[in-house]
Formats: C-alpha cells, structure tokens, sequence
C-alpha cells in the first residue's frame, strides 16, 4: 500500500511538473512594441476649414524636421526618407492643400495659393508645439517654406534644399509657356499649361534627367496622377501655376533672408533636372555662406533614384548643423 502511494505521488508530482513547464512554454513573453520611433503613423488635423493630411515619426522630443513636398507629389516622397530621418529626428511632412490627402474647400470658397499653403503648414507646426526646426524643401515646397522662414526666421535650424528654386537664373526653357501666362492670364495659356497635368507628363517628371529607369518606381507617377485627377484639382493646378509668379516676385525678399540669417543649408540637387536646372542651384553660393551643394547624376525626383545617397548627405548635414 505505501509503495501504491508513493508512486501515485509520484505521478501527481510528474503531472504537476508537466503542466508548469507547459504553461511556461505558451505563456506569451512580452512581445516588442509595434510603434517604434522610425515607425511612420498616418494623421490628420483640422486647421480652419482645411482637413491636413500629414506623416510623422520620432521622437517628440528629438529636434523637428518639416519636409515639404513639390509638385504634383504629395508627402509620399518621402516615404523612404522619413524611417532614416527619425532614427535622430522629429519628423513632420504635410500635404500641401490641393495635393496628397489633404482636403481643403471647393475653389471660391478657399483661395489656391503659396501664401495660403504657407499659412496652414505655420498654423499646423504651430498646432504641433514645434518651437524650431529644420526644413526639407522641394520644388513647391520651396516658395512654401521660403515663407514660413521669412515670417519665423528665428525658428528655422537649418535648410535642405532639393531643386528647389529661389533664383530667377532658374527659370528656364521649360518655363517659357508659364511666363507667357503670367504675362497675359488668358484662357488660352491657362489651357496650354493643362499639358502639365497628363499623366504622360507626370511619369516624364519622374524619368527625365535618369540615367537608369529601371531605378523609378513606375507607382510614384500612378498615385500622383490619381489625385490630379480628382475633382476639381485640375483647375486648383491650374491656378497654382498662375499664382507662382509671386513666388518669383518673392524672390529678391528671400535672397535678402539668407544674406541676414545665413542658416546652415545643404543644397542637393538633381543635375539633369530641366524643370530647376543647376543654373537654379548655383546662386546659392553667392548669399550662403555656411553651404554645401552636391549635384547627383539625376533629373527632377533624386529621392526616387538617389535616395540613399540623398538620406547619408541629409543626415551628415543635419547632425553637424541642428542644435540639440
């Protein structure tokens, strides 16, 4: 009978054992956050009547990096970008109104402008409690932010510039047929520019100026074209077009900025670009002192082609030049 009992226990005990290194096993162990500081999240704000589309990643508490995007784009160029960024960064990139995401009222109820695009990214970093930061301009995210630096001079860090013009030796071939429109607002240029607006020409953005093709994301040209045609967004880009000509009247004002301020500025540039050729890039070098400016064999989109590359210079410029 004693021996029946102390193999019984010894079963209860085997048992028991077997059980508590079972539960062991499947018992979940922590598992690891899904939202880490290079993770991109997907937001939205309201500022005024303009529904703002925007991605962020980084650590609040890291220094700001605003990156505004060029046309017909949106702030899925920086899709790449934005995870190598935020390893250090506090990263913020809107969509412009007219572009991407962003959902801003019927024209005649919102005027399509720079300046009004200009005051809603100012309203929305300051919505974000960002007190300074460095700006990633490209192409209309050049006059964009050229803006908010001239109405906050003390809060800009430092300049990335990525052909984005602010010189009228910048204006070129490609812009003959907006100055005739500019001249003469007439039905008949406004009309001339709609070629601009086909997706022909929008894949043409992304593939002029590429020495190798097969490096273009053929998605890129596909999702822009989609929100191009949208709406009433091909008469929103039409008035754009007629509205950059204050940009460039805006010109000597931003030129006067960089010889008072002298923020830090990289400029990198596509060099085969025909929209913002290297003529655009070179005057830099006359009002900037603390400057650097690399070309890369590349046309108007170098993040497409060239965004590593682009990413090392970026982050190189950035941690030599942003207080921390």
């Amino acid at each position: 009978m004693k021996h029946i009992t102390r193999t019984f226990g010894l079963v209860v005990a085997t048992i028991t054992l077997t059980m508590q290194l079972a539960a062991a096993q499947t018992t979940p162990t922590a598992a690891a956050p899904l939202v880490d500081t290079t993770t991109v999240t997907y937001q939205r704000m309201m500022i005024n009547n303009v529904d703002l589309f925007y991605r962020e990643a980084g650590d609040p508490a890291a220094p700001a990096v605003l990156l505004l995007h060029g046309f017909p784009t949106s702030s899925v160029m920086f899709r790449n970008l934005i995870p190598v960024l935020a390893q250090k960064y506090h990263v913020l990139a809107p969509d412009l109104p007219g572009f991407g995401h962003t959902k801003a009222p019927p024209r005649g109820q919102y005027n399509y402008t720079f300046q009004n695009m200009a005051t809603v990214v100012d309203q929305f970093v300051a919505a974000k409690g960002i007190k300074s930061y460095a700006m990633y301009v490209m192409d209309y995210g050049a006059p964009v932010g050229w803006r908010l630096a001239l109405g906050h001079p003390e809060q800009v860090t430092a300049l990335v510039v990525q052909n984005g013009n602010a010189y009228d030796e910048g204006l070129r071939d490609f812009w003959v047929p907006f100055k005739a429109y500019w001249r003469d607002g007439t039905t008949a240029s406004r009309e001339n520019l709609a070629q601009f607006l086909v997706l022909g020409a929008t894949n043409w953005q992304y593939t002029h100026g590429q020495p190798n093709e097969s490096l273009i994301s053929p998605d890129a040209a596909i999702v822009d074209q989609y929100f191009l045609d949208q709406g009433e967004n091909r008469e929103i880009q039409l008035d754009l077009f007629y509205d950059y000509r204050r940009n460039v009247a805006l010109y000597p004002t931003v030129q006067a900025y960089f010889r008072k301020y002298q923020p830090p500025t990289l400029v990198v540039w596509g060099h085969n670009d025909q929209i913002f050729p290297p003529q655009g890039a070179e005057p830099y070098r006359g009002d900037l002192k603390n400057l650097q400016v690399i070309y890369m064999d590349g046309g108007h989109f170098i993040l497409e082609s060239h965004g590593p590359q682009v990413a090392r210079e970026v982050m190189g410029f950035l941690d030599t030049t942003v207080p921390r």
